[in-house]
This record gives structure tokens, C-alpha cells and sequence, in this order.
């Protein structure tokens, strides 16, 4: 695996969309061909920016795997395949993990009783947050450690008990502040810099660069304050996925 380039691994809607799983949210109806050019418009978002797509296989059955960041976590050139705490998306693992053997470097996989989603996992530096949601477990949490400590990174552990995973409340500016919205965040000191930000939709971003975040277009105030604090900042639209728990971090695994 080559660090030259950038490299995003995506995955299309499953035309079963919006059977995917809720926990937090009333399901609201899902209009597919939206997500379907929601979809192709994030894609375009990040070769734009300079990131080379690569689509993992489609999940026809499994109306979550356009959630490709819940099913294989990247460290480097080390490639952790998950363990998905909903058994409906066990499944999902195959293409993930295919995808990332193509790419080279080393592949380990999380196993039964551990249960993981790529959605709880935060990397800062080498700090890496999980959160103990109701899809990642303890035993989850002590195999990634035994995975990546040996690598240099810290793992802490945060409750996740407002939101489906720890990246629906938080995700990281490109500086390593952390950012959320503090109704959906169990323990706001848990984190060395935290930011509040003024939208639920706002606590999500995609690094692009070290000067870019991607992020959703319903949060234009959170925007707005990212821009004050001299970062570009990149929207979509990605309302169909926002009405299954998702966000821009959830739709891709960026491999750097």
C-alpha cells in the first residue's frame, strides 16, 4: 500500500435502502433515487479534492452496507475488519474485507463475542476514541487494542448512550479538536479539545486535507463556524442518509 495517494473506499446504495436499522429516530420514508445521486454527488466530493474512489462490492441484501465505514477501520497500512454489533450486517464484513486485501498491507479481523462498528471509532493523533455503544461491546474494545496498541495508539474508550455511534456526536477538526453537539454527547471532558458546535447535523466532517472538512449542508451555521476558524469547508447533501443515522464519515473509509 502506497501513501502517496489517497484512496477512498465506497460503496453504492442497496436498492433495500431504507429497511436499514434505527435506534435513535422515528423512520421517516427514504427516497432512493435521491440517495442514489446524494450518493454519486459525495463521491464526485472527493475525487474532486483529490481522493482516488475505489467501490467496494455492493451488498445488494444489506440495506446499511452503503455504510462502508462501520465494516473495516484503517490504521495506515493496517486494516481492522469489524465485528458488526447488529447481526443484519454481518455480512457486510466480506466486501470490506476483500477490498482491503486488494490494497495490500496487513488485514486482521475483530471475531465473535467482540462486536465493533467502524461508526465508534475516532482516530486523533494516536489517540484512538471507541465508543461503547449499543453495536460495539467491551470484549469489541479489548480486540482493537490488542490490534493497534502494538502500534503506538492509545485506545480510550467513551459511553455512546445519545446517538447510534460515537461519530454521530463527534468526529475531529483536521487540527485534532474534537467537535460536537453536546445534547448527543455522554461526557464532553473526555476529550482533551472540544468544540460545541450549534447543529446535530454539524458534528460530522471528513478531513479532506489539512486546510479542508467535507460535511453535510443541513448544518450551515456549524459551517459557518469552521469557516471563522480559517478552514474551507466542502457541503453535500445527504438528507436520505441522515434519516438512517448516518453521515459523511459513515459513507467512506479514507485510506492515507
Amino acid at each position: 500500500m502506497t501513501h502517496a495517494r489517497r484512496i477512498a473506499l465506497v460503496r453504492r446504495p442497496a436498492a433495500n435502502l431504507a429497511a436499514g436499522q434505527l435506534t435513535h429516530i422515528e423512520r421517516t420514508p427514504v427516497d432512493l433515487e435521491l440517495a442514489r445521486a446524494q450518493w454519486r454527488d459525495y463521491v464526485e466530493a472527493l475525487a474532486a479534492a483529490g481522493w482516488e474512489t475505489r467501490e467496494v462490492d455492493p451488498a445488494d441484501e444489506a440495506p446499511d452496507s452503503v455504510f462502508i465505514e462501520d465494516a473495516v477501520v484503517m490504521f495506515g497500512d493496517v486494516a481492522v475488519v469489524t465485528s458488526p454489533g447488529a447481526e443484519s450486517r454481518r455480512g457486510e464484513s466480506t466486501g470490506a474485507e476483500a477490498a482491503v486485501r486488494r490494497l495490500g498491507g496487513t488485514v486482521h479481523r475483530l471475531e465473535l463475542p467482540g462486536t465493533l462498528d467502524g461508526g465508534d471509532v475516532l482516530k486523533v493523533g494516536n489517540t484512538v476514541y471507541v465508543g461503547r455503544s449499543l453495536r460495539t461491546n467491551a470484549e469489541g474494545v479489548r480486540q482493537l487494542t490488542a490490534i493497534v496498541g502494538p502500534l503506538g495508539y492509545t485506545v480510550v474508550a467513551v459511553p455512546v448512550s445519545r446517538a447510534l455511534h460515537l461519530k454521530t456526536a463527534v468526529t475531529a477538526l483536521p487540527d485534532g479538536t474534537v467537535i460536537g453537539f453536546p445534547p448527543l454527547v455522554d461526557d464532553e471532558g473526555l476529550f482533551d479539545r472540544f468544540l460545541a458546535v450549534p447543529e446535530a447535523e454539524g458534528t460530522a466532517v471528513v478531513v479532506l486535507d489539512e486546510q479542508t472538512v467535507l460535511m453535510s449542508s443541513a448544518a450551515p451555521r456549524s459551517a459557518d463556524v469552521f469557516r471563522g476558524l480559517g478552514y474551507a469547508v466542502v457541503t453535500v447533501g445527504i438528507s436520505e442518509f441522515e434519516k438512517l443515522e448516518g453521515c459523511v464519515t459513515c459513507l467512506s473509509v479514507r485510506v492515507r
